[in-house]
């Protein structure tokens, strides 16, 4: 009896096909899904030659005016009413008075919408408000 125990080894090898299955598929999801994690709205910004953010800055609040004049906040793709955006621009600042308030302006918009932006933030009691704009192809 205690040869037919004898006979039988443990394998102590770990089967990592299943593992890398799961890898290739995790990877294929991620390659699929990430071009889909864009900074909320498409707008098309112009170009200027300024300087950038610091990195070590909180993030800014970012208001996006699309090419209709539809209003935005930060990486939303929900429109958002001009009440709504006083409100909650307000709320933010509350917390941190010293975070920057930025405006993405689609550059085939109406310029009077992002002034309608500006003077919506303005209002809000935003002390500086910044413009995006898309650095120079040199």
């Amino acid at each position: 009896m205690n040869k037919r125990y004898a006979k039988r080894r443990l394998v102590s090898e770990i089967n990592i096909v299943p593992y890398v299955d799961v890898m290739l598929v995790l990877l294929i999801i991620f390659m699929v899904t990430a071009p889909l994690v864009t900074q909320g709205v498409q707008i098309d910004l112009p170009s200027a030659n300024a300087e950038m953010l610091p990195q070590d800055q909180k993030p800014p609040l970012v208001i996006s005016v699309d090419a209709v004049g539809q209003l935005y906040l930060d990486q939303s793709k929900d429109i958002i009413d001009p009440a709504a955006l006083m409100a909650t621009v307000q709320a933010a600042l509350k917390l941190d008075p010293s975070r920057a308030v930025l405006v993405r302006g689609d550059k085939s918009v109406d310029y009077g919408k992002v002034m309608n932006a500006m003077v919506l933030l303005k209002n809000a009691g935003v002390a500086k408000v910044g413009l995006m704009t898309q650095q120079f192809d040199q």
